[in-house]
């Protein structure tokens, strides 16, 4: 399973990026559905930000150092992307009353 995260992330900025959009759709379509008053910095949304900040650095990577093969960068990006991206789901699925 992770080799298949893998091939669809690393290398792959539109890939990330298309991650990032889908958190951000997922924000605006639960923010047209939340009544009361609106938060100003939504789970979904620093999510959807933290990855289009990664598909910008896994672009910027790609264009400085094209032959890299180890990403020790990714030890750190990776772990906390998906512990944000949890945090972020939960938060929807389950706000705070």
């Amino acid at each position: 399973m992770l080799q298949t995260i893998a091939s669809l992330l690393v290398s792959h900025p539109l890939g990330i990026l298309l991650v990032g959009l889908t958190l951000y759709a997922t924000h605006l379509l639960l923010r047209n559905k939340q009544t009361g008053p609106a938060k100003k910095w939504p789970p979904l949304l620093i999510a959807s930000a933290a990855w289009g900040l990664y598909a910008a650095w896994e672009l910027l990577v790609n264009l400085v150092t094209p032959e890299a093969n180890i990403r020790i960068d990714l030890l750190l990006i990776w772990p906390a992307l998906a512990l944000l991206t949890f945090w972020a789901i939960v938060r929807a699925v389950w706000p705070k009353s």
